[in-house]
């Protein structure tokens, strides 16, 4: 008997290549897939004059802004990750994230004066909400929500879920990097982790999993050269400059999509040592750290298989 025969379907969503593979030949399925990733990016983005966020933010200082559940949700849990003692994730990033434009058209290394006018627009404590009216309130004006650090993870988990309840047992989603992989095909689905800096198509390595999510977060993702330094789109929410160590990606391997993109932020931000440490405290979450000298640190193996595809590379795990 041959084997499945496995479909894919690709197109354009927020501002990233997304692919669908399925063991099966449904175009209708695809079509509503991507039809569903473009109404939650209508509600989430900030790319554009109009959408649930973006209301938020023309409110700023002025009045809080009902919004949907799930716009509530997503932005309650940005502000919880937001929180956590030494964070790099802050969901109130948007007027720095603007200011360096890294990434689009413009962008350049913001003046010390420009940076320390912004980031008093920049406290998560100060995006104040409420459950019972399920709104949003800005608290200063010219504060700007962003949650592009956490949307495409959100997205990826409703797609799954969608999928499920179509009877989809076995799937592949990649919303431009965060790879949500639905059953276990042959025992795992394979999922490639990029090399830094390196052509598309270059690897370190493969992940070998089954229903779960792996996302990267990497500074070679959207980056750009001044004076000689690369400055990257990672930015530590207590300087307002791009973070500065160690790490070049971590690879974040859990159950949900959404776990997934917190974590990359933290753990990048918390550095190998601390984010070892953390890690070890919970079973939920493994990381795969890809250094500037060229190690790849694996926080444990619990929920993946890694197999390393450069030589120049060794493989390390946390140590104690």
């Amino acid at each position: 008997m041959s084997e499945p025969r496995l479909h894919s379907w690709s197109t354009v969503l927020m501002g990233s290549p997304i692919v669908l593979s399925l063991f099966t030949d449904d175009r209708d399925l695809a079509a509503r897939v991507f039809r569903l990733i473009q109404r939650y990016e209508d509600a989430l983005t900030v790319n554009r004059a109009v959408s649930q966020v973006m209301a938020v933010n023309h409110a700023a200082g002025l009045h809080p802004v009902k919004v949907s559940g799930a716009v509530y949700d997503l932005i309650r849990c940005a502000k919880a990750a937001s929180m956590v003692n030494d964070s790099a994730f802050n969901l109130a990033i948007g007027p720095l994230v603007k200011l360096w434009r890294i990434g689009f058209q413009g962008s350049r290394v913001p003046g010390r004066e420009e940076i320390a006018e912004r980031l008093p627009l920049t406290r998560p404590a100060e995006v104040i909400l409420n459950d019972h009216e399920r709104s949003v309130f800005l608290a200063r004006a010219g504060m700007e929500i962003d949650l592009g650090a956490i949307a495409k993870g959100y997205i990826a988990d409703r797609v799954r879920d969608f999928l499920r309840q179509q009877g989809v047992e076995q799937a592949l989603i990649n919303l431009g990097g965060n790879v949500l992989a639905l059953g276990s095909p042959q025992g795992a689905w394979s999922v490639g982790v990029k090399k830094p800096f390196a052509a598309a198509d270059g690897l370190v390595g493969v992940v070998d999993v089954a229903n779960k999510s792996v996302v990267t977060s990497g500074i070679y993702e959207r980056w750009f050269e001044q004076d000689g330094k690369r400055w990257h789109h990672i930015l530590d929410p207590r300087t307002g400059y791009p973070l500065d160590n160690d790490i070049e990606s971590v690879t974040i391997v859990s159950d949900d999509s959404l776990d997934g993109d917190v974590w990359t932020t933290l753990i990048y931000g918390f550095g190998v040592e601390k984010g070892c440490a953390v890690l070890r405290q919970r079973e939920d979450i493994d990381a795969i750290f890809i250094t500037k000298n060229r190690e790849v640190i694996l926080s444990s193996q619990r929920q993946f298989r890694f197999t390393l595809l450069d030589d120049s590379y060794r493989i390390s795990g946390c140590t104690a």
